[in-house]
């Protein structure tokens, strides 16, 4: 009989532990597994950037008191993943409530985090299956997926495929999904006065050329 060797599960408190600092290297927990995140492209960063600016001016305008910071580890109570979403909106004022923040910048609970923003790179399922249902399952209130370059399936973007911002909004515990393309104005539960369109979203790394 061959005995065969499972591969080690990496627990969340092992991979706190293990992250390394200071390296250029993201690297996310899913599922007990440690995985490489591959270096983000211009057009990524610049959808981010652009992001990070609207939504900031937005908050500061209605004088909420969300944030949204750099590197922040968002963990689903008792499993052992831990991701880094490219944008969270945190809310402060929960802040207190969170065990793991001061320490380590960790948060777990759905009342800190109003909405969580992933921008679709090759490992698309991840963002399209396993963090929309961790998201749902925490109960995180909005969770956008921003695929610019239609790299989705076609069941999430259409066929034939093109760019597409899905909007999950948490409705009796479970997300209902707006697809918004081309001209199509977002429509945000958090900031519901917020005035972009996909197509605004998806050009901001071109606009400037």
């Amino acid at each position: 009989m061959i005995l065969q060797t499972l591969p080690k599960v990496t627990t969340f408190a092992e991979f706190v532990d293990w992250l390394p600092e200071n390296t250029g290297v993201r690297y996310e927990l899913r599922n007990g597994n440690i995985i490489e995140m591959a270096q983000p492209v211009g057009d990524h960063e610049e959808i981010k950037g652009f992001l990070t600016v609207e939504i900031s001016v937005e908050v500061k305008r209605l004088g909420l008191p969300f944030g949204i910071p750099n590197q922040v580890i968002v963990r689903p109570e008792g499993k052992d993943s831990g991701y880094f979403p490219d944008l969270l909106v945190v809310n402060r004022a929960n802040l207190h409530n969170e065990k793991l923040w001061k320490k380590e910048s960790i948060l777990s609970q759905a009342a800190s985090i109003p909405l969580a923003i992933e921008i679709v790179s090759t490992n698309w399922r991840d963002d399209y299956y396993l963090k929309y249902a961790d998201f749902e399952e925490m109960g995180i209130p909005e969770y956008w997926i921003i695929d610019y370059a239609a790299l989705g399936g076609r069941n999430f973007i259409g066929n034939p495929k093109q760019p597409t911002i899905s909007v999950c909004n948490l409705v009796d515990a479970e997300y209902q999904v707006s697809k918004f393309q081309g001209s199509d104005r977002l429509i945000s539960q958090t900031f519901p006065e917020l005035n972009l369109t996909a197509t605004q979203i998806f050009q901001t790394g071109t606009i400037y050329l």
